[in-house]
């Protein structure tokens, strides 16, 4: 029998639950860590992040206004999803960060049980950072979250999986929507993660997913008006950090910089709250019967 033709792979971005290639028709190669070729992947361009915030804004309403117990099943569905396909992340993230296969599972599995934690929270976080409040008066005052909007999560770079799952599961176990640019060097788990997002039960436009130059794609993203914080988890460059903080300034965007993080460690809830929005309602108090007690 003949050998098989080895089937090579041009990725595709993931924007508005749909796989576009970049507008550009540019792509770029991507390799292991021993420069071996392993894929060709999209080279995003501004108009490509116009489009997918575009799309993040279009679905942004409906996901937030969706129970939180039931973003909280949409998460585990995708933690579900991710584990039918361990294998294939396995040897993604081995190539993209020159791991062995054991600690690639290792790796993967840790994502996979994240993504259950934060499906775990959805339900949770008002009650850690909402409550009553006591007042000087007759009135009820209830502070409840609400999602800020519209995030731009710039990936970790080395961290291909692990890291970018816990960047993207936060941002919408709250009810925002996500552009995301991967991993510059490493996209592929990101892009592949854009193959699970679309078969889960994920509504299309909470997650869009670009990949190319981190320095080309951010820019926009941070000056963009219709973006409402951004995460610069991935952005290693001091300079371009500066750079896009006072972009964002623009609109006021709440801006999460980036700072050294073990990514393996337990992530808590900082990224869960650092987007999210505090509504403060005040209603009065009535009275009960002719006694005029009150409640």
């Amino acid at each position: 029998m003949s050998e098989r033709l080895t089937v090579l792979k041009t990725y595709k971005l993931y924007v508005g639950g749909k796989f576009p290639r970049s507008e550009s028709g540019r792509v770029y190669e991507v390799s292991d860590s021993k420069n071996k070729w392993l894929a060709n992947a999209p080279l995003s361009s501004r108009k490509d992040a116009r489009d997918a915030v575009v799309a993040a804004r279009k679905a942004q309403g409906g996901w937030a206004g969706k129970t939180a117990y039931l973003r909280g099943q949409i998460l585990y569905r995708v933690a579900e999803m991710l584990e039918g396909r361990k294998d294939q992340f396995v040897r993604e993230v081995a190539d993209a960060e020159g791991l062995s296969k054991a600690k690639a599972a290792v790796v993967v599995d840790a994502a996979i049980d994240r993504w259950v934690w934060y499906a775990g929270w959805t339900d949770k976080v008002a009650q850690i950072v909402g409550g009553g409040n006591p007042v000087a008066g007759p009135f009820f005052n209830l502070s409840s979250p609400e999602p800020t909007g519209v995030v731009t999560v710039v990936a970790p770079q080395k961290s291909s999986f692990l890291g970018l799952v816990s960047v993207i599961a936060p941002v919408i176990a709250t009810g925002n929507t996500a552009v995301v640019i991967a991993s510059e060097d490493s996209p592929l788990p990101a892009l592949s993660l854009g193959e699970v997002l679309a078969t889960s039960d994920l509504p299309g436009g909470v997650v869009n997913i670009l990949s190319g130059r981190t320095a080309e794609i951010t820019p926009s993203l941070a000056a963009h008006q219709d973006v409402n914080a951004i995460d610069l988890a991935g952005v290693e460059d001091d300079a371009l950090a500066k750079e896009l903080e006072i972009a964002a300034a623009d609109n006021l965007k709440r801006v999460v910089r980036p700072q050294p993080v073990d990514w393996s460690a337990d992530p808590g809830t900082h990224r869960l709250t650092a987007f999210l929005e505090t509504k403060t309602v005040w209603h009065p108090t009535g009275s009960l019967g002719a006694s005029g007690s009150s409640y």
